[in-house]
């Protein structure tokens, strides 16, 4: 049963990010619609009150695109009862480094993570919607949303984008998660319409993702454990940054490594510098010997 309008507030926390997305607030706190029992969605809210946040909203002038910075490569892969997710930390801007440093794989909720390809500025922006997307519904309707329902709710965020898109300001989401009803883990992948896709074992997204792919389709295994896929997705990257200049492989001398995340039963945690510092330097250690790297046995 919904809760009485008048007792229902929204946490701290979703006040907070609220106010972060809409940029509205008075001396007083937030303004009284943040007060009002309204959808489950976040994004018909921002429709509502403030449709000019919305990305389909803020259209730029037709003309020569603006040369952004750019983010790959990002990648996922199962696990018996969670999901792997990593990005590489490199951004891109024409042709010079924008960024060493920025974070690919974000925490969507307890349960599920998300990761971005594309234009940096909006990606953020689109994940930061996302995250109180799924906050608000469950503040809202008491229970979390199902992990196919998390799944459309983002590709509600990306088709919002599909304006910007068309002209040349794209953003490509990786989206996995844990599923407690099923005890499952699943990858879904996304074009710019937003129409959401699972994709079996593995995925990879970004221009350094065709070579990625091919060192998952060599090092895959179903029953990897957490450190084992780790490893597996450093040297994904590896091959990636090995043939693609805007994908950026360990940094040893700048003490620069993937980000990369677990999506179990216990919820989402990324995974300590120190334990993929380890990881990138047993990967770069093994390299230094067969520059290609393992290859997968035949059967």
């Amino acid at each position: 049963m919904r809760e009485h309008p008048q007792q229902h507030h929204p946490s701290s926390t979703t006040q907070q990010r609220g106010a972060a997305v809409t940029g509205r607030t008075d001396d007083q706190g937030l303004p009284p619609e943040f007060f009002e029992a309204g959808p489950a969605s976040f994004v018909d809210f921002l429709r509502h009150h403030s449709p000019d946040l919305l990305p389909v909203n803020r259209v730029p002038d037709a003309g020569t695109v603006p040369e952004l910075p750019h983010g790959t490569t990002v990648l996922a892969l199962t696990i018996p009862g969670g999901v792997v997710m990593a990005g590489d930390r490199r951004a891109t801007q024409g042709n010079r480094i924008a960024y060493r440093e920025l974070d690919k794989v974000q925490r969507a909720d307890e349960y599920s993570a998300v990761a971005f390809a594309g234009t940096v500025g909006l990606a953020l922006e689109m994940v930061r919607l996302f995250q109180v997307e799924l906050e608000h519904y469950e503040k809202m309707e008491t229970v979390p949303l199902s992990l196919p329902g998390k799944a459309r709710r983002l590709g509600a965020v990306i088709q919002a984008n599909l304006a910007q898109a068309m002209q040349g300001l794209a953003v490509v989401p990786l989206f996995a998660g844990y599923d407690p009803d099923a005890d499952d883990a699943r990858i879904y992948t996304y074009d710019i319409t937003g129409a959401p896709q699972l994709a079996r074992h593995y995925h990879a997204d970004g221009s350094g993702s065709p070579y990625a792919l091919g060192a998952l389709k060599k090092l895959y295994r179903p029953d990897l454990s957490v450190e084992d896929a780790a490893t597996v997705c450093v040297h994904a990257l590896y091959d990636a940054a090995d043939d693609d200049t805007a994908t950026g492989g360990p940094d040893l001398a700048r003490r620069i490594y993937p980000t990369i995340a677990a999506v179990t039963a216990d919820g989402y945690r990324q995974l300590p510098e120190e334990q993929v510092s380890a990881i990138a330097a047993e990967v770069l250690e093994g390299r230094m010997r067969d520059p290609n790297g393992p290859v997968a046995p035949l059967r």
